[in-house]
């Protein structure tokens, strides 16, 4: 089914073409059968907002396609980019276990299709079977633990620049960036988002992009980074 946003929309799960090991994506036909009944699809346009925080839980979303950002502010305005959701990522699934408001802020990067399902007939399902309530607290245990390392990753880390550096050469893994030559990656950040990310303004993040660059530690082509000198950005990280 061809929706608005030019997104080819999966109506149910049961159907789904890309099914991976995702939290959601490969459960016993059972529960399979009851997600999609529970399960309500819908296609949303770039800069689109699931939830906000500190609202109360609706439910959980479910990233079938795009990409999610979501993030954190202060008082003051600060945001801080805390990660961002790929397709077959859970939205929302703490807040709505534990009946808290949600703690991020959820924007969409692109269109995307997002499935949706009541917080009151999630917690039916998660009683109704064993095996997704363990993979639930499996996957809520893992982000605990991916935020802790990501506050090591900011509040340990010694400049901006070793910040920087750890972003790239994490975006490399993500992106397969193996090889030992030079490695192009696909940047879709700003200045201001990477900024949001590792914790610095956006004026730091401009100054350091142009001191790797004067020391052929990368090269910047268009929304192209081409890492020059693998080994003298982990350098940075250590120095």
């Amino acid at each position: 089914m061809r929706a608005p946003y030019g997104l080819p929309i999966i109506e149910n799960c049961l159907n789904c073409p890309h099914r991976e090991e995702r939290l959601f994506c490969n459960l016993s036909p059972p529960a399979l059968q009851r997600l999609s009944e529970i399960t309500s699809a819908s296609s949303y346009p770039r800069g689109a907002t699931l939830f906000v925080e500190g609202q109360e839980p609706r439910g959980v979303f479910i990233v079938c396609s795009g990409r999610v950002k979501l993030s954190t502010s202060s008082p003051e305005g600060k945001t801080l980019i805390l990660r961002f959701a790929s397709p077959g990522d859970v939205l929302g699934l703490a807040a709505s276990v534990s009946g808290k408001p949600y703690q991020a802020t959820a924007d969409l990067l692109e269109a995307c299709q997002i499935n949706f399902i009541g917080r009151a007939d999630f917690l039916q399902f998660l009683a109704q079977f064993g095996e997704v309530a363990l993979r639930v607290a499996q996957q809520i245990s893992e982000n605990y633990h991916l935020a802790l390392a990501e506050m090591r990753t900011i509040g340990l880390s010694h400049s901006a620049g070793e910040k920087l550096a750890r972003f790239l050469l994490e975006l490399a893994a993500e992106q397969d960036g193996k090889g030992k030559g030079d490695i192009r990656l696909k940047l879709t950040l700003t200045h201001e988002e990477i900024a949001q990310v590792i914790g610095a303004s956006r004026e730091t993040v401009s100054r350091l992009f142009a001191e790797f660059k004067k020391k052929q530690l990368l090269q910047v082509k268009g929304s192209t980074v081409i890492l020059k000198n693998k080994a003298g950005l982990k350098n940075v990280m250590m120095a």
